[in-house]
């Protein structure tokens, strides 16, 4: 497997991602992009990312603070996180500079891509479908699903599947019933998984480190929605 550390840019905001591919798999093949937890690129996106390119994905875990910064102190990313989400175009833009460095790589067919988000990471990938931008499908796992700006009819190109935890006190049932009238309202091929008894961050094995009890690593809805995304990329990659 070839991973390397990839500079790309949004404006004048330097970032780096992390791609993952089997050197050993010739040709062109769908790209992935895996948006990270609140906390910014690390063990677990980079993880995410390995897996993906051991399925013959290109995987290109996206940076949202730049220079690749990782928080170890949740309050403190939050309140980094809210100065992105202060501005959805913004935001969106910033999504948008790690699909279009994924669709311009030698590897990566861009006509088949996705994005995968984990906590903020699913609500970056939400926005960039709400933008209508050119995906196949999105994944969230654990991620917010309010927006300031809700998908318009027409709009949206991707696919969408929403896991989620049934006890996650971040994303709670309003949230995801608004949500799901969000998508119904725009015409939106969505799917939606509850995971009971399953908090926030459950794909997390190292959730525990940031001393939340909203945050639980859950082992078998990580398995799960895991095999849910494997599952849904056969058919969107088809």
């Amino acid at each position: 497997m070839k991973t390397e550390t990839v500079e790309y840019k949004d404006r004048d905001v330097r970032l780096l991602g992390y791609l993952a591919y089997d050197d050993k798999v010739s040709g062109k093949r769908p790209g992935v992009i895996v948006m990270p937890q609140v906390c910014g690129p690390g063990v677990h996106s980079r993880t995410k990312a390995e897996r993906l390119a051991a399925l013959s994905y290109v995987a290109f875990a996206g940076d949202y603070y730049g220079n690749g910064r990782e928080l170890d102190n949740l309050p403190d990313a939050v309140q980094l996180a809210h100065s992105l989400f202060e501005d959805t175009s913004a935001l969106r833009r910033r999504g948008m500079a790690a699909l279009n460095k994924l669709a311009s790589l030698p590897q990566v067919d861009s006509s088949r891509l996705a994005s995968i988000g984990f906590c903020m990471g699913g609500n970056f990938s939400l926005e960039l479908a709400r933008e209508g931008a050119p995906l196949r499908g999105v994944v969230s796992f654990h991620g917010g699903l309010h927006t300031e700006r809700p998908a318009q009819r027409g709009q949206v190109k991707a696919k969408i599947l929403v896991c989620t935890g049934g006890d996650d006190q971040l994303v709670p049932l309003e949230q995801v019933n608004a949500f799901q009238a969000e998508m119904m309202a725009a015409s939106v091929d969505w799917q939606v998984i509850t995971y009971g008894g399953v908090k926030h961050n459950f794909t997390d094995p190292d959730a525990a480190r940031l001393d939340n009890p909203a945050l639980e690593y859950h082992k078998l809805a990580d398995e799960r929605s895991w095999n849910a995304m494997e599952g849904f990329f056969k058919e969107i990659f088809a």
